[in-house]
């Protein structure tokens, strides 16, 4: 029996042993993979830039070591990589040409105009930009539309629609449970907090939706009206008439496309093009693997931040937030105050794309550019959005750059107080007392809603809060408080509104931002490195366990459209009372 228990101790003891270099063996594994991963890759000679438009376009693809283990697509693409790929393929010798192939893509038009005019850019270098798509969205065919050659599937299809609004409106909904919102807010155009108290848009909120929706067609009709030499008339037309359902052959006609291929001729026709050996593989080089190519270091630093995603006073849990990028004022400030203090950064590019979120939180980040700016030159490169809080934020730089299309302005806020005090007394039948020391003690109690006076109390911090921000933009811009209110009022306008009324300083992408930068700093010559670093890995590995997004994941999957209005309940008490913030969600299509 003693022989037995020593013989079981000593396989237990070996397997405990095996396990343990198992798992260092695997620690090790991945450290050289992810290092491998990671290095600086060269181009062979004769290479394709490969550029893959499917997924969710967002500012930057954060990095995933169970995505780049496993070799699956972690479904988002990255505008960072995209330009800098699209950058360094220009430049470099041993790429040919660029090969555009269409999925579906979800994104933003001002993001993607950034990704059109870093393709015209390119094209500037004498070399070639082609495009396949078994269907083109209409999103993906305006980036498309710059290429030399556009090809489609023989079955395939060009989805041509225009744009479309389509705001969801909750209140009904919410009174079946017994919940009900108590609005203060400040602005006639403050049209956020419409989905959860009215059942339909307010004139205010439809005109700039309009405006809105009319600008950004016009733009990506325009652009490729020039590409592709059909009048925007034309182009009008065939949205009209949904020309997405005709006969391939008509695009061909139509001169919206080159050529009817299929995947295997669409190669041999990309060799012809680019010069390359007919008898060869084409050598391909991905967005990622361009990236990784050697970057140009020589001259002084300009550093590029990004802060993107809703603003919060600090990190959300769950819920519409918790598995979106946020942007965390208590860390913002402190990574804004190392660049601050970094002398070898000569200049600082916020790279800002957000419609807003906490008031207070927004004031801290404009606290900290002011900080800032004190020391370096300060560029706001606006994305797809820098509106409300966001705007917030950018107002006090030393320079403003956006998009035609970009989304800006909306300066106002609110307060939303949800009133879920009919769910409990009278559809839970939860009944509630009180004792307290003064009249107001229970201010915010779920037993009632907000009496007249406790508004009255709310509306004067709100208004309050509505002056700072006014107050803000006109030192930040250089203009008198009446002049800010007469734009103001949460009035949403496309960023070539907003040059005109002086909310931004130029027109353009993250490339003029950072030649402002440069000129400002007086710098000949510069490079530019981005932040805040991303997660590496061995945090990842921390953190795998306790990452709670997979359930977020799977319900956005099946809700669609419907899960940002019904989701954002869940993460109402997380939020800040007071926000700076536009419509919750426009559902463009």
């Amino acid at each position: 029996m003693k022989d037995f228990l020593k013989y079981v101790g000593a396989t237990v003891t070996g397997l405990i042993l095996f396990g343990l270099v198992i798992c260092i063996l695997g620690v090790m594994s991945i450290v050289g993979m992810v290092s491998s991963s990671q290095a600086t890759q060269n181009v062979s000679k004769n290479s394709v830039l490969v550029i893959n438009l499917s997924g969710t376009l967002q500012e930057r693809t954060e990095s995933n070591i169970w995505g780049e283990l496993t070799d699956k697509s972690m479904k988002n693409l990255g505008l960072e990589e995209i330009l800098s790929a699209i950058n360094k393929a220009k430049t470099n010798d041993r790429i040919k040409g660029i090969y555009i192939e269409s999925g579906m893509m979800t994104g933003d038009y001002a993001s993607r105009q950034e990704i059109r005019n870093a393709l015209l850019d390119f094209k500037k270098s004498g070399k070639k930009i082609i495009a396949y798509a078994d269907n083109y969205t209409q999103g993906n065919y305006y980036i498309a539309s710059v290429a030399d050659k556009i090809y489609l599937n023989p079955q395939g299809m060009i989805d041509w629609h225009g744009i479309g609004a389509e705001p969801i409106f909750v209140k009904d909904l919410l009174a079946k449970f017994g919940i009900k919102f108590q609005v203060v807010k400040v602005g006639k155009y403050k049209s956020a907090t419409e989905m959860f108290t009215s059942d339909k848009m307010s004139d205010p909120s439809r005109e700039q939706t309009q405006a809105y929706i009319s600008g950004t067609w016009n733009n990506v009709c325009q652009a490729v009206s020039q590409s592709r030499k059909i009048s925007v008339d034309q182009l009008n037309r065939f949205a009209d008439n949904l020309i997405t359902f005709n006969n391939p052959k008509d695009y061909l006609s139509e001169k919206l496309i080159d050529g009817l291929l299929y995947t295997d001729q669409v190669k041999a026709e990309a060799k012809k093009i680019f010069g390359l050996d007919a008898d060869k593989p084409i050598n391909q080089v991905d967005v990622t693997g361009m990236v990784k190519t050697k970057e140009n270091t020589d001259g002084k630093e300009i550093a590029v931040y990004y802060a993107y995603g809703s603003i919060v006073d600090s990190p959300v849990e769950g819920g519409l937030f918790g598995s979106e990028h946020m942007i965390v004022a208590t860390e913002v400030c402190k990574d804004l105050e190392s660049l601050a203090n970094d002398d070898d950064v000569k200049a600082v590019v916020i790279r800002i794309n957000s419609g807003g979120g906490s008031a207070y939180a927004s004031e801290q980040i404009w606290h900290q550019i002011e900080m800032l700016k004190k020391k370096k030159p300060v560029v706001v490169s606006m994305g797809g959005m820098a509106a409300s809080g966001g705007y917030y934020m950018s107002c006090n730089a030393n320079w403003i750059v956006a998009q035609p299309t970009t989304l800006t302005g909306s300066i106002g806020i609110f307060g939303m107080i949800p009133d879920r005090s009919q769910l409990l007394t009278q559809k839970l039948g939860i009944k509630f007392d009180e004792v307290k020391t003064n009249k107001n003690s229970l201010m915010g109690s779920s037993a009632r809603p907000m009496n007249a006076e406790e508004i009255g109390f709310l509306t004067q911090y709100i208004d309050r809060g509505y002056q700072i921000f006014r107050q803000r933009v006109a030192d930040g811009r250089k203009m008198k408080i009446s002049q800010v209110e007469e734009i103001a009022q949460g009035h949403v306008f496309l960023g070539q509104d907003a040059l005109k009324i002086k909310l931004v300083d130029e027109l353009g992408g993250l490339d003029k931002a950072v030649s402002k930068a440069a000129q400002l700093a007086k710098l000949d010559q510069y490079y530019t490195d981005n932040y805040p670093e991303t997660t590496d890995w061995m945090e990842q590995l921390l953190s795998a366990a306790t990452r709670k997004n997979y359930l977020d994941e799977q319900m956005r999957s099946s809700l669609g459209e419907y899960y940002e209005p019904f989701i954002l309940l869940k993460t109402m008490n997380q939020q800040n009372m007071i926000q700076a913030r536009i419509p919750y969600y426009f559902n463009i299509r």
